[in-house]
């Protein structure tokens, strides 16, 4: 797999999961800084689910079309599910990145999530 950035989007295998944790093969989003991609430790990740299934939008939700993420459909990106990912569970390259200015948005829902 060729490197893996800050913004990027990609499939990940996250089963085994427990409770209500997001499963199966979904899409990802970077969130890790590129210095730490860079080391063979894990990706920090939000995780993605079917923007369909989302009714209503809370600050810690980054809803995205699929033309802007290159996903085959709009996704909206949880940031209250972060996850640390082994290399491994990536099932392929990245299919899409978001803007900076929309990782401007996420780096908000992050900081609401974790209180920084």
């Amino acid at each position: 797999m060729s490197s893996i950035s800050r913004g990027q989007i990609y499939f990940a295998s996250l089963d085994p999961i427990r409770g209500r944790e997001q499963s199966g093969r979904r899409p990802v989003l970077v969130v890790s800084s590129d210095a730490i991609n860079r080391q063979p430790l894990v990706i920090a990740v939000i995780v993605g689910t079917d923007a369909a299934n989302i009714q209503r939008d809370y600050p810690t939700n980054i809803r995205v079309t699929a033309a802007e993420s290159g996903l085959p459909r709009d996704t909206v990106f949880l940031a209250f599910q972060v996850r640390s990912l082994d290399h491994s569970r990536f099932t392929g390259p990245a299919v899409g990145s978001l803007s900076p200015a929309r990782m401007a948005e996420v780096a908000n829902a992050l900081r609401l999530t974790l209180e920084l």
